[in-house]
């Protein structure tokens, strides 16, 4: 009698079972399906800061002081995500008194926009002052008052900064464009501190006169841009 035992049902074959390939094609599909999934969703900014304000208290930190309660958590979603919220409310809150100016001056006069750590808004051209002058027309002054109302009510610095083109200034008080641009700067600041509720120790002024200029000096369309007084909210 043989010692080796027969294994029933023939030689082995070699390689994966069939099924796997079915297997792997439907891992596949199931990946490809859930990518279209993600590719076809939203991001609802105000949806995440309710979330953020919810769980906020639930995680944290351990600071290197000595405290007696227990340690609270600090803001899980990124901060553009709270300067989007606050661009959006003053873009809402002002555009009503931009329409008014659009149609006085037949174009746009004022420019609001976010970089990474400031919201900017700008004040376009000789639209806010009368040329070489620093005494703030009379159109702009409900913008103004309601710009301080708004910033009153969020946090951080203010910083007030003129800027002229590059045509040189001659005569008048001010000497120069640099002196025009701080003398600028320094109304619309002393405008908003008069008219609005805003804590001095956030604000500041300053003029940079040519040196900073948005575009080319080169065409009149440019200087008009280059001469601004720009309104910076910053972290």
């Amino acid at each position: 009698m043989d010692d080796e035992q027969q294994i029933p049902g023939g030689p082995e074959e070699e390689g994966a079972p069939a099924w796997v390939v079915t297997f792997g094609d439907l891992m596949s599909l199931l990946l490809c399906f859930f990518v279209l999934l993600l590719s076809f969703s939203e991001m609802d900014r105000n949806k995440y800061r309710i979330v953020s304000g919810s769980l906020k208290n639930a995680f944290g930190i351990q600071r290197k002081k000595p405290i007696f309660e227990s340690p609270r958590g600090q803001k899980m979603i990124a901060k553009e995500f709270d300067q989007a919220i606050l661009l959006t409310k003053i873009k809402k809150e002002l555009n009503p008194l931009l329409n008014d100016l659009k149609d006085e001056f037949q174009e746009d006069v004022v420019e609001i926009e976010a970089g990474k750590d400031s919201i900017t808004i700008r004040l376009l051209g000789e639209a806010t002052f009368d040329t070489a002058k620093a005494v703030i027309r009379p159109a702009f002054i409900p913008l103004l008052r309601k710009i301080g109302e708004i910033l009153a009510k969020v946090k951080g610095e203010i910083i007030i900064a003129g800027h002229t083109d590059n045509v040189p200034y001659r005569g008048g008080p001010y000497h120069s464009n640099l002196g025009l641009s701080m003398a600028r700067a320094g109304a619309v600041a002393e405008f908003m501190l008069q008219h609005s509720p805003l804590d001095p120790k956030r604000l500041s002024a300053m003029g940079f006169g040519e040196y900073r200029p948005l575009t080319t000096n080169e065409t009149p369309q440019g200087r008009q841009k280059n001469r601004r007084v720009e309104i910076i909210v910053t972290k």
